[in-house]
């Protein structure tokens, strides 16, 4: 790839614009090119895939190797929309992508699946280096001139006008690493339907009393988080400013709206075994050690005292609150914080090619549509697959 940020960028006619070097960006920017178009990437930051970069921090989790039909349930109400996309990039076809590159996967034992060299940087330097496409940084898509598309560069102001567009500009959150959703106005006012944007994959606040100081950073292990009667097992943290985590993520969609979170701090125990554990400690133990020999660790018990307080001294209702802690939050953290957005382009905007209806020309992929999933591969998944079909769609359009 040439990366030029100079020589030629003063030209305002190109084939095929791609604006944004994300994981959809650039898948749909290599299927561009490899179907015979000349392909311009446009990125706003000093560099490609920040956001993926970061991803890869904790491992890089690409995608999940599971049946199917479990796979696209994790898309929820979008699943039937990203069906055919996702169908055509699936699971296998992104572990052979990877493969490809030279970086080789594994599946971890709940099905996630990570390159061996649990990060980003080596897949993105090779992936960067086999696109054939010209790669300009630091240009900042500001919204339409006239018929085409205005950018800050380091050279000034400059006006493309594409042939052919593939937008992949991330949703709303992480605005430092270059998803600061600000492109929603600007396709709002060329007649574009928009979702308003939404927090994903998000911690919640919660207003700790003293006593939960010393634990911060805790993790909470072998939980079951539940949310609209169902249980989801999985992991927590506990941290300054509320709960985050994997598990907490799992349910953050059902929680921001409108359900009510619990927590079952034992999910192998049922209830009535509890009670009678605890109906029948010794007269002079305490209950911290009553609860330690239940299974609660440290970080459980500070939680039980902190959402159950006063506790119980019934040992049927102690039970039961042990197997579903009402948690008392304030909401989700700041959308910018969110690992993801629900919100965007809505699915009406768009054609079945991923085209915008009121820009001929313009296609969109990646977070900026209208789909949320949980962590777990499914947003990455979703990104390079609807990224490939935007670019199958792109390829073939002629003015």
């Amino acid at each position: 790839m040439d990366d030029n940020n100079g020589v030629s960028a003063r030209q305002d006619k190109v084939d095929a614009l791609v604006v944004g070097a994300g994981p959809a960006g650039l898948m749909a920017a290599e299927t561009l090119a490899d179907a015979g178009r000349k392909v311009l990437i446009v990125e706003g930051k000093p560099s490609a895939g920040r956001k993926f970069l970061m991803a890869g921090k904790s491992g890089l989790n690409l995608t999940k190797d599971e049946e199917l039909g479990r796979f696209f349930a994790a898309y929820g109400a979008a699943a039937d929309w990203l069906y055919p996309m996702i169908a055509k990039l699936d699971p296998v076809e992104i572990m052979a992508f990877a493969e490809d590159l030279g970086q080789p996967v594994f599946t971890g034992s709940t099905g996630r699946v990570f390159p061996k060299a649990m990060k980003a940087s080596p897949l993105l330097r090779a992936w960067l280096q086999r696109i054939d496409a010209e790669l300009r940084l630091r240009w900042r898509w500001t919204g339409f001139d006239g018929d085409g598309l205005a950018f800050e560069t380091p050279d000034g102001a400059r006006v493309l006008h594409p042939a052919v567009t593939v937008l992949a500009l991330g949703g709303a959150s992480w605005a430092r690493l270059g998803s600061d959703g600000a492109w929603a106005d600007w396709l709002a006012e060329k007649g574009a339907e928009m979702a308003p944007f939404k927090p994903a994959n998000m911690g919640f606040e919660v207003d700790w009393s003293a006593h939960m100081t010393p634990h911060f950073g805790a993790p909470l292990k072998n939980i079951a988080l539940i949310a609209n009667g169902k249980p989801v097992k999985g992991e927590a943290i506990l941290s300054a400013r509320g709960l985050e985590g994997g598990g907490i993520y799992t349910v953050s969609a059902a929680v921001r709206d409108g359900a009510r979170l619990s927590i079952d701090l034992l999910p192998g125990r049922d209830a009535a075994e509890l009670t009678r554990r605890l109906k029948g400690r010794p007269k002079k133990q305490t209950l911290t050690k009553a609860l330690t020999k239940l299974g609660l660790d440290e970080a459980k018990r500070a939680l039980l005292q902190e959402f159950g307080r006063p506790l119980p001294e019934d040992a049927e209702a102690l039970a039961d609150l042990i197997k579903a802690l009402p948690v008392k939050h304030r909401g989700p953290r700041p959308m910018d914080e969110a690992i993801s957005t629900a919100g965007g382009v809505m699915q009406e905007a768009v054609t079945s090619g991923l085209m915008l209806r009121a820009m001929p020309g313009i296609h969109v992929a990646g977070e900026m549509l209208d789909w949320e999933a949980p962590t777990g591969g499914y947003l990455i998944s979703a990104c390079l697959a609807t990224g490939r079909w935007a670019g199958e769609h792109a390829a073939r359009w002629r003015p």
